[in-house]
Order: structure tokens, then sequence, then C-alpha cells
């Protein structure tokens, strides 16, 4: 079945905001295999915010630590911007406080499977 053939797939441009390199590449190839088109990947903070106000994409996937650092601001320049986002997280999704505790958010280590299913209810 090609990518394009999958269910949930749709041609995103999708924001990837990961600091660690293996975790990046393995999210790039997924994305690839479900038809999308990664901008990033991004592993600093400050350079995720400036993407996040300015460039063009659908969605982002973001990593809550990036260096040590919290992702938060870069999730609210989506916010303001319309743009949905996932968090991709080792700490469960209870770890994400209230302002975010309603988002959708990837349990690490996942699977294909599991960003595909996710893709799909983001979809329109």
């Amino acid at each position: 079945m090609a990518a394009s053939e999958l269910p949930g797939s749709s041609g995103l441009r999708v924001l990837l905001v990961e600091d660690e390199n293996l975790v990046a590449l393995l999210l790039e190839d997924m994305l690839a295999e479900l038809g999308h088109t990664v901008v990033g990947p991004v592993g600093r903070l400050d350079k995720a915010l400036e993407m996040a106000q300015r460039e063009a994409f659908d969605v982002a996937i973001l990593d809550v630590n990036i260096n040590g650092g919290e992702v938060y601001p870069i999730a609210e320049a989506l916010s303001a911007r319309g743009i949905p986002f996932v968090f991709s997280t080792g700490y469960g999704k209870k770890s994400l406080p209230a302002p975010y505790s309603d988002r959708p958010a990837l349990q690490k280590p996942f699977q294909r499977h599991d960003l595909q299913k996710l893709f799909a209810e983001l979809s329109p």
C-alpha cells in the first residue's frame, strides 16, 4: 500500500520539534511513510519559536523537553496562529500542565500506527 493510500495520510507539512537525533530521524521516517513532509527537525527552543511564529506548516509535533527547556512558549505561538499540535513525551499525558492537559500527546516510545491514528484524528 502506498503512503498516500494509508488512512490518516493527507500530505501535511509537519513542524517537528525534537532535540534527540535518533528520535527525530525515526519520526521523520514515520512521517515520510505516512506521506507527510517534515519541516525541521528543530532541536533548539529559540529556532523552534521563530519557526512556529513565521513558517508555513499544517501541524506540529512538540517534544515537551528540549535540551532542558520546556516547549510551552512554542505551543502558545501555535495556539495563537490556530495551528494544531501534538505533544511528544516520555512522561505521559498526565505530566502536561493544565492549559495543555486536553491536548493530544504521543507517549514515547510510540509506533507508526500511533502517529497515523493521531493524525487521522487531527485531519478535518
